[in-house]
C-alpha cells in the first residue's frame, strides 16, 4: 500500500479513481486500510479546496417549508403575525431568539442553522474605532481666542 499526499487536482483524481476502484473491498484487509486512508485524505483536500457553507436561516426555513408542505400561516405560531412571517421570509426582519426556539421545535430544524452566522458588515469595525477614537477636547469660543493670543 504506497498512499501518499493528496495536495493538487491531479493527486486527488488519482486519489478518487483508486477509491473507486477499492470499494468492494473486504473489511480488516490491507485494501480496506487504503481505502480508509485515501477517503481521509480527499476529504481533508476537499474540506480546504471546496469548502461549504452553510445557508442562511431564511433559506433554511423554506426548504422546512417545502419539504412538510407548510404555507406562511402555518408559520405564525412559531414567527408571529402574517406580516412579520414575510417580513422574516423576505428577509426585513431578523429571527429573535423566541422564534428560533419556536422554530426549532415547531420544524424540527437545527438551532445552529437558524441563528446562522453571517460575516460583519464592512462597516461595522468603522463604527466601532470611530465611536471609541480618542478626541481632543473641546473647547469654547473664548478659550480659543485666548490661547490664540498667547
Amino acid at each position: 500500500m504506497l498512499v501518499q499526499p493528496v495536495r493538487t487536482e491531479a493527486d486527488h483524481d488519482a486519489a478518487l479513481a483508486r477509491i473507486s476502484e477499492l470499494m468492494g473491498a473486504e473489511l480488516g484487509t490491507e485494501a480496506s486500510d487504503e481505502l480508509d486512508v485515501l477517503v481521509t485524505l480527499v476529504d481533508a483536500y476537499e474540506a480546504k479546496h471546496f469548502p461549504i457553507n452553510a445557508p442562511d436561516p431564511v433559506t433554511v426555513i423554506k426548504f422546512r417549508m417545502e419539504q412538510q408542505g407548510l404555507s406562511r400561516k402555518d408559520l405564525e405560531p412559531m414567527i408571529g403575525s402574517r406580516a412579520r412571517v414575510s417580513e422574516v421570509l423576505t428577509g426585513k426582519r431578523a429571527l429573535t431568539l423566541p422564534m428560533i426556539r419556536r422554530l426549532h421545535r415547531g420544524l424540527s430544524i437545527p438551532v445552529d442553522l437558524l441563528v446562522g452566522v453571517s460575516a460583519p458588515s464592512p462597516r461595522a469595525g468603522r463604527d466601532v474605532k470611530r465611536k471609541y477614537q480618542a478626541r481632543e477636547p473641546r473647547i469654547g469660543r473664548r478659550v480659543a481666542a485666548q490661547q490664540s493670543v498667547r
